[in-house]
């Protein structure tokens, strides 16, 4: 069965930096565009980044560029999303997101979320 079970989330200081993970099963995850989203409370969920199933292209939200880097590794069916120089405005859920297209056919899975707090 398909699972993308995020991890690494926490409460870290401003101007910290921390690691968010996503371990994916259940489908092929070298086909399939990977992306972070988040929610914060009372806001509408948003896509933070993304990256390509071959790894050739990234899409970052402007309020994340340079501060924030997704990768993944197709090996370990694994999606990563650093953070660095944390503000308490990336306060929120981050959701890891799987996504696929091909002709007719499109699919998307999204992971539980894990909770980011940045706050001193």
């Amino acid at each position: 069965q398909v699972q993308l079970v995020e991890s690494g989330g926490g409460l870290v200081q401003p101007g910290g930096s921390l690691r968010v993970s996503c371990a994916a099963s259940g489908f092929t995850f070298s086909r399939y565009t990977m992306s972070w989203h988040r929610q914060a409370p009372g806001k509408e969920r948003e896509l933070v980044a993304a990256i390509t199933s071959t790894m050739d292209s990234t899409n970052y939200a402007d309020s994340v560029k340079g501060r924030f880097t997704i990768s993944r590794d197709n090996a370990k069916n694994t999606v990563f999303l650093q953070m660095n120089s944390l503000k308490p405005e990336d306060t929120a859920v981050y959701y890891c997101n799987a996504e696929y297209a091909s002709g007719w056919t499109s699919r998307s899975y999204w992971g539980q979320g894990t909770q980011v707090t940045v706050s001193s």
